[in-house]
């Protein structure tokens, strides 16, 4: 806030050096924003909640979660695959829309990452969403094609503070896993089959057994 005074009072009186001013005040306010966006993740890691499972309607998720994708990233296009199915989930809707949110996130800037290497194929890359009922279970996919997944160390993507991105903190993906994990279900990252990209599977149960809700209760236990 500081900075944005700095800029909005004495801009006009810098002179010559207007440049360097506005080049310093936004090195600022965007390193700032970098910061309190690494300390909400290391918070929100930290400290997550045990999942306060209700009904809740996976499809209506998924639109909502697609939804504020197109509006964050509008020149990405994300492509909901439907019809969805017509089901119930129990979970906590307020973590699994974080972790769609997450996916569909690093999915937008995988593809913006490939379009900064290939401006060609600017207009011919997205994002395909779907969810499917398998075995009992939810299963959202959220396929990209951007960068795609590294060869190297692949198998650690989901494990904490290990990131292939420059200002990445590591912890989107651990906080997505921990998620499923704590419905009693799992991720999935692969090579997508659709596009050229990734492939991140969310799997979630669509009701709690006993194993789980004695988990989350466990959980809630500790955290108290």
């Amino acid at each position: 806030l500081s900075a944005e005074r700095l800029r909005r009072r004495y801009r006009e009186r810098v002179g010559d050096d207007v440049e360097v001013f506005d080049r310093c005040t936004e090195t600022i306010i965007r390193q700032v924003g970098d910061i309190g966006r690494m300390v909400d993740e290391f918070s929100s890691f930290a400290r997550m909640p045990a999942p306060r499972f209700s009904m809740e309607n996976p499809a209506e998720m998924l639109r909502e979660s697609v939804f504020a994708q197109r509006v964050a990233m509008p020149d990405i296009g994300v492509d909901l695959v439907e019809p969805l199915p017509s089901v119930i989930l129990q979970c906590d809707g307020r973590m699994v829309g974080q972790a769609l949110a997450n996916i569909l996130k690093n999915a937008g800037e995988a593809v913006g990452a490939k379009r900064a290497r290939d401006p060609v194929a600017e207009g011919t890359l997205g994002i395909i969403a779907k969810l499917d009922i398998e075995d009992g279970r939810a299963v959202f996919t959220i396929e990209d094609d951007g960068v795609g997944l590294p060869a190297k160390d692949r198998d650690r993507l989901t494990e904490p503070y290990v990131t292939t991105r420059e200002k990445g903190t590591g912890l989107g993906l651990a906080i997505v896993k921990r998620i499923c994990e704590d419905h009693g279900g799992e991720l999935r990252l692969a090579d997508a089959e659709t596009l050229s990209g990734a492939r991140v599977s969310l799997i979630f149960p669509l009701t709690q057994n006993h194993k789980s809700a004695h988990r989350a209760s466990s959980a809630a236990s500790v955290a108290s």
